[in-house]
């Protein structure tokens, strides 16, 4: 059913002012756009802050204002450890060990490197297994549009989701990165103003924190664990101690910060190495601040709106009830700034790979530069088309949150075992790293599909990334002890213990 819509002129006026705002911003840019370097990579121009600010503000779009929000509504603030535990430290590892190697190499895409490092085939499986999850995250993303504009606007979900691919789709193709990233910026600033707003005045509905603590704790024992950081082991949430520690903090936080092609994309597009650490450090600071964005109003909704049956209306809801007329407006544009902002990373990144890793080696080699950003610009139409196809998936998962970590626990455990493997250790092989990620992915699909015969908890995600690693890195071991080694001329510039080529020859 279509909720009753609760904006008024003012904030009608809001959002119709951002959406037209961002359009012209991010079609502004397309002035820049003159090669398939400066569609992908920005020219190489861009500065720190505006990569920072870029990265976090695609992270934490639609998904977790809405998704985390509907995870804190039903399990308490345990799903904070995502960012505080499961970003900075990745973040800093990625800056400081990870971005030099993919900078300084002039590489487009993460499978690039696997690549190089291993072989074509190990590349062009990396590059159709993120392609195939970005597909599936654009639909889950613009499932979670759906959501908002339903309780706030009363629009039917399908006119949202067409609504949103087509704004965000179009800055996205014609502007290329430097759109998608400058568009972030603006998106970030109005992101934490309207988030804010609502966390203060939510924060003085309830009475203040101890007031919403000890109302939440006399509401049953169900709650007994919400404000516990750290689960215990037989929790009814996804989120047990151990789950966090094995499968977040060891595996999937360094397999989205430093393997996520929509996150590193972003730091390739750095005028200098400088600038490239730079930024991932500073969006690791601006990161400290998003559980309090996206967490709190999750929380306080247990007290305003007990009794939800879907924990993700538990921030429209509290936007409807809290905000005061112009303040709807602006949080609305927040949350579709987060919102767009993820969409145009993914559009973005993903006709990167199909262009780079897909296209150019196998189906049209030596094509002049112009033909390769007209491929990339129509990928982006083409990759639209399907998340709009895909968008119902979501609601078949507790929770848009879940859904988007189930899907990438099916292949990021492998993924960042051939990847750390093949930074860290020279006598990893080709066929080390192929058996490794096949055997990986196909080992994380069998927890997948028959995880009720292997885990107590109904969403062992976590647990499936770790298993998933171990397996793929205890196979890249003993295969790579078993077959040939690389030469040191074939290791030069991509392993760790190895002086950094130069190979972009415009630096």
């Amino acid at each position: 059913q279509n909720a009753k819509p609760m904006l008024a002129g003012i904030d009608y006026f809001i959002v119709i002012a951002y959406i037209i705002g961002m359009l012209l911003l991010g079609l502004y840019f397309k002035k820049f756009v003159n090669s398939s370097e400066d569609y992908f990579l920005g020219g190489k121009s861009l500065p720190f802050w505006a990569i920072g600010m870029s990265i976090v503000v695609s992270d934490i779009g639609a998904l977790d204002f809405v998704g985390v929000s509907g995870q804190a509504y039903r399990y308490g603030i345990s799903v904070g450890n995502f960012d505080w535990v499961g970003s900075v430290p990745a973040m800093l590892l990625a800056a400081f060990i990870f971005i030099p190697y993919f900078w300084r190499g002039g590489m487009y895409t993460i499978p690039e490197y696997l690549g190089r490092r291993y072989n074509q085939k190990v590349r062009t499986i990396a590059s159709v297994t993120w392609i195939l999850f970005f597909a599936l995250d654009l639909g889950v993303l613009f499932w979670a549009s759906a959501v908002l504009l339903n309780v706030l606007m009363g629009w039917p979900i399908w006119i949202s989701i067409v609504a949103t691919a087509g704004v965000v789709g179009l800055y996205t193709y014609f502007g290329g990165i430097t759109a998608v990233i400058m568009t972030d910026v603006v998106q970030f600033v109005i992101m934490f103003i309207g988030g804010f707003a609502l966390v203060f005045l939510s924060l003085y509905e309830v009475g203040g924190w101890d007031n919403m603590v000890d109302k939440i704790a006399t509401m049953g024992p169900e709650y007994r664990n919400h404000f516990d950081i750290i689960q215990p082991q037989d929790t009814k949430s996804p989120f047990p101690w151990t789950g966090i520690l094995f499968g977040l903090t060891f595996v999937m936080a360094n397999a989205y910060m430093i393997g996520n092609q929509s996150i590193v994309q972003r730091c390739l597009t750095a005028k200098n190495e400088w600038h490239a650490k730079a930024s991932m450090i500073f969006g690791s600071a601006l990161k400290m601040f998003i559980p309090i964005l996206v967490l709190f109003p999750g929380l306080m909704a247990v007290v305003v709106h007990p009794g939800l049956l879907d924990g993700d209306q538990a921030l429209p809801m509290m936007i409807k009830s809290i905000l005061p007329p112009g303040l709807v407006g602006l949080m609305f544009a927040a949350f579709f700034a987060g919102l767009m902002s993820s969409v145009d990373s993914l559009l973005n990144s993903t006709a990167t790979l199909f262009t780079k890793d897909i296209y150019e080696p196998f189906i049209k080699k030596g094509a002049d530069d112009k033909h390769y950003l007209k491929v990339g610009q129509i990928t982006t139409l083409v990759l639209l088309l399907i998340g709009v196809a895909t968008s119902p998936i979501s609601s078949d998962f507790p929770g848009i949150y879940v859904a988007i970590q189930t899907f990438m626990s099916y292949f990021q455990g492998p993924i960042f075992a051939i990847l750390l493997l093949g930074i860290f250790w020279k006598r990893t092989t080709e066929w080390g790293g192929l058996s490794a990620l096949v055997i990986g992915i196909g080992f994380a699909i069998y927890l997948n599909v028959f995880k009720e015969q292997f885990f107590t908890i109904e969403d062992p995600f976590l647990y499936i990334s770790w298993w998933s690693f171990l397996l793929g890195f205890i196979i890249n071991v003993v295969v790579s002890l078993l077959t040939k080694k690389h030469t040191e001329e074939q290791l030069k510039g991509l392993v760790f213990s190895s002086k950094i080529l130069v190979e972009n020859k415009k630096l």
